[in-house]
């Protein structure tokens, strides 16, 4: 897979009203092999196939970072989670259509319990959004809900 630019937006998520209207969901455990801000990488398996990821530093409004992803054997990824970092992410992701747009919403289980967050996939940074009723605030620039900064600080802890 080529190197590409990740431009999106993340926002909490105000209720699960979201879920009478999925479409397709798929389980997720991902943990990460380095949460360096210049260089994250991370291993997951999503639904049936596995993945390792590197993305870059973020921009300064948070929208945009450097992304290169390959498909990985899920028994490559079952062998290389034990040399992860402490802090595997659970979470079921429901992509969720909205006027020509797809969120991807994700619930997260175990030390992420009580969390939802939906992410959009940007065309630019300045694309217009259609927001759903069930959109909360907009945290694209706090990095507190980056997957990579939930693996040492959970979400569980923050109250």
């Amino acid at each position: 897979m080529a190197v590409n630019n990740e431009i999106e937006r993340k926002y909490l998520v105000k209720d699960t009203s979201f879920l009478k209207e999925n479409f397709i969901s798929e389980k997720i455990i991902q943990g990460y092999l380095s949460v360096d801000p210049d260089r994250v990488v991370r291993i997951r398996v999503k639904g049936e196939k596995g993945f390792i990821t590197i993305k870059g530093k973020s921009s300064d409004s948070g929208t945009t970072r450097l992304e290169w992803e390959k498909e990985i054997a899920v028994d490559e990824v079952l062998t290389l989670l034990p040399l992860c970092l402490p802090g595997v992410i659970n979470k079921t992701r429901f992509l969720v259509p909205f006027q020509n747009q797809n969120f991807e919403v994700d619930i997260f289980y175990g030390e992420n319990e009580g969390l939802v967050v939906a992410e959009l996939e940007l065309e630019n940074e300045n694309q217009a959004i259609n927001k759903p009723d069930w959109l909360g605030e907009e945290v694209t620039q706090d990095s507190r809900y980056y997957n990579a900064y939930l693996t040492d600080n959970p979400y569980k802890n923050w109250k």
